[in-house]
C-alpha cells in the first residue's frame, strides 16, 4: 500500500528503528541543523524534534539520509527496479500490431491513466484555514548555517501553471523568510518555474503559487525528479505510490496541491519584484551568493490541526539530497539508455554534488566513442550542468572510485584525451568567471586504439589466472592465515 501521507511514512521508519524522537528542547537557530548533520554523517536515523523552543509544531528531519531509507521512502528493494519498470511502460517488449495484440495492451494503458492525479473535496491540509490571519510566525523554519541571510524553507513543494498551456509544475526551490508574510523564492533560470514566472511578466500579471511542506515521499521525490518540461511530477508520484496522487483545490489562487499535506502556502510572485536573497549554506558545501531573486507574497496559510514540519539540511556532503540524488540518478539510469544504448553503469559521486561530476561507463564500438557520449550528455537536460565527465570501458566498476581513478590517473594521454568545452553551468556555481557559463572537462579513460592515435600496444590488466584462483580458495583454510 502507498503511504497516504508523511505520516504514514514516519510510523514505518519508527517501526524499523530509523525514527529517533528528540524529546529536549532545541533551537531552531543553528542547533537542529548541527545535530542533523552529525547524524547523517554517521549513517544514522531520520529525527523528530518535538520540543523546539518557541514554537508548538515538532520538526523532522534527515528523512532520506541514507540509502535505506531512500528504498523504504520509495517502497522498493532495489533503486534501480523503479527504472526498469518505468522503461516497461515506455518500450514494451512488442509493439501491438495486431486486434489482439491491442487490446492485450489496454490494461497496461488503463493502469498508466490511474497513475493520474485524483482532484478531492477536502483533506487534512484543510483542517485548519488561516485566512486573513495568515502568517509564518508559527512555523519553526531553520536557519542552517551561521553566515545563512536568515531561516529558509528548504523542502518546498512549489507548485506553479504554465501561463500559456495550463499545465503544472512542482519544483523543490529555497525560500528566505523575510517576514511574517513575504519569503524570497529562489528559483534558478534553467528551472521550469523560473519560466512560468517569465512567461507571466510578459503579460504584467502575477504568477500565482502554492508551496505544499510535508507531503508523502514520493511527492518529495519527485519534485526534484529532472522530469522533461510539460510532464507532471504528480503523475511520476502516483506512479511510484501505484496510486493516484489526491489534490485539493486551494483557498485563494487557482492552484491544487496534495491534500494530505501538512501544510500548505498560498500566494503569488509580482512581475518584475526581486529582493536580495542569501547567502545561503548550500549543498556544494559552500555558501551559494546573495544575489536579487523574486518575492513570493504569502496569502493564506492552510494546515492540520497538529502539523509537522519538514525540513532537509544541506552543506559538506555527506548529506541527504546526495542519497535522493542517487535515487534519481538509478531511476532514470534506463531513461538514459533509451538515447544512449551504448552507457553501462553511471555514478555521480557525493563530493560532485549530483552533477559536478559525471562517471560513465561505456561498449566503445568506435574511435572518438567516448568523446561523443560526453557530448550527447550535455545536450541531455540536466546533465548540461555537468562540470566534469569521465568515460571509461564497460568492464570498469563505475561505483569504486579507487578503481575509476586508477583509470584515469595511468590511462590518458591529457593532450589527446581531454576535451574542454563551454556552455551552460548551475546557477550555484561560484568557480566560473562568469554567472551561468563556463568551462567544462570530459576525461576520455577509456583503453585507446590505433584508430585514435595510439600506435602502440596498450598493456593488459594484471589479473591472476582462474585455476590459481581456484586452487587457492580451496586452500585457503590451510593455510592457517
Amino acid at each position: 500500500m502507498a503511504y497516504q501521507d508523511l505520516r504514514d511514512y514516519l510510523k514505518v521508519l519508527e517501526s524499523k528503528g530509523l525514527l529517533k524522537r528528540i524529546k529536549t528542547e532545541v533551537s531552531a537557530d543553528l542547533e537542529i541543523t548541527e545535530i542533523s548533520d552529525r547524524v547523517v554523517k554517521s549513517g544514522g536515523p531520520a529525527l523528530l524534534f518535538e520540543n523546539v523552543q518557541g514554537y508548538k509544531m515538532p520538526v523532522v528531519t534527515n528523512l532520506m539520509g541514507s540509502l535505506e531509507h531512500m528504498k523504504l521512502a520509495l517502497q522498493v528493494k532495489d533503486l534501480d527496479d523503479i527504472g526498469k519498470e518505468m522503461l516497461e511502460f515506455l518500450q514494451p517488449p512488442e509493439l501491438p500490431s495486431s486486434f489482439m495484440d491491442k487490446l492485450k495492451a489496454l490494461p497496461k494503458l488503463a493502469q498508466i491513466s490511474s497513475f493520474l492525479p485524483k482532484t478531492v473535496r477536502s483533506g487534512p491540509c484543510k483542517e485548519v484555514i488561516l485566512n486573513g490571519n495568515h502568517s509564518l510566525a508559527h512555523l519553526p523554519v531553520l536557519k542552517c548555517w551561521p553566515l545563512d541571510g536568515g531561516p529558509f524553507i528548504t523542502l518546498p513543494l512549489v507548485f506553479t501553471k504554465d501561463p500559456e498551456t495550463g499545465r503544472r509544475n512542482v519544483g523543490m526551490y529555497r525560500m528566505q523568510v523575510y517576514d511574517e508574510v513575504t519569503t524570497g523564492m529562489h528559483w534558478h533560470m534553467h528551472k521550469d518555474g523560473a519560466e512560468n514566472h517569465r512567461k507571466q511578466q510578459r503579460s504584467g500579471q502575477r504568477l500565482e503559487v502554492a508551496v505544499a511542506l510535508g507531503a508523502d515521499p514520493a511527492c518529495i521525490f519527485s519534485a526534484i525528479a529532472p522530469l522533461p518540461p510539460g510532464i507532471d511530477e504528480m503523475l511520476l508520484a502516483g506512479f511510484l505510490r501505484k496510486e493516484p496522487v489526491e489534490m485539493v483545490k486551494c483557498e485563494t489562487v487557482d492552484l491544487e496541491v496534495p491534500a494530505r499535506s501538512e501544510i500548505v502556502l498560498e500566494g503569488y510572485v509580482d512581475p518584475g519584484e526581486l529582493r536580495w536573497e542569501g547567502p545561503f549554506g548550500d549543498h556544494t558545501g559552500y555558501y551559494s551568493l546573495a544575489d536579487h531573486y523574486p518575492v513570493f507574497h504569502l496569502t493564506c496559510v492552510t494546515q492540520r490541526k497538529d502539523p509537522i514540519y519538514p525540513a532537509t539540511i544541506v552543506g559538506k556532503p555527506p548529506i541527504e539530497d546526495n542519497f535522493m540524488g542517487k535515487a534519481i540518478e538509478r531511476t532514470f539510469l534506463p531513461l538514459m539508455r533509451l538515447q544512449l544504448s551504448e552507457i553501462v553503469d553511471i555514478n555521480m559521486p557525493a563530493e560532485g554534488c549530483f552533477h559536478n561530476c559525471v562517471i560513465v561507463s561505456i561498449k566503445k564500438k568506435y574511435p572518438g566513442h567516448a568523446k561523443k557520449v560526453m557530448n550527447a550528455l550535455w545536450g541531455m537536460g540536466q546533465m548540461m550542468f555537468a562540470k566534469l565527465i569521465i568515460v571509461v570501458d564497460e568492464q570498469v566498476n563505475v561505483q569504486n572510485p579507487s578503481e575509476v581513478a586508477w583509470r584515469v590517473f595511468n590511462n590518458i594521454d591529457a593532450r589527446r584525451d581531454v576535451l574542454v568545452v563551454d556552455g551552460p553551468l548551475d546557477a550555484l556555481d561560484h568557480s566560473s568567471p562568469m554567472p551561468f557559463y563556463g568551462g567544462k572537462m570530459g576525461i576520455d579513460a577509456t583503453r585507446k586504439w590505433p584508430a585514435e592515435g595510439h600506435a602502440r600496444e596498450w598493456p593488459g590488466d594484471i589479473e591472476m589466472s582462474d585455476d590459481i584462483k581456484s586452487l587457492v580458495n580451496r586452500k585457503w583454510q590451510s593455510y592457517g592465515i
